[in-house]
């Protein structure tokens, strides 16, 4: 992706979709250190 034009913003629903997606894959990244975690703890 480029920047280079800040007059060709994104829209809306795609920086929301774009926010939603960010959230879920560190939600998922967390998720995952944190089974690795019990499963090394045990």
């Amino acid at each position: 992706m480029l920047w280079s034009d800040p007059e060709n913003e994104p829209p809306k629903e795609l920086r929301e979709m774009q926010a939603k997606l960010r959230r879920a894959s560190v939600l998922l990244a967390v998720a995952m250190v944190l089974l690795m975690f019990v499963v090394g703890a045990r």
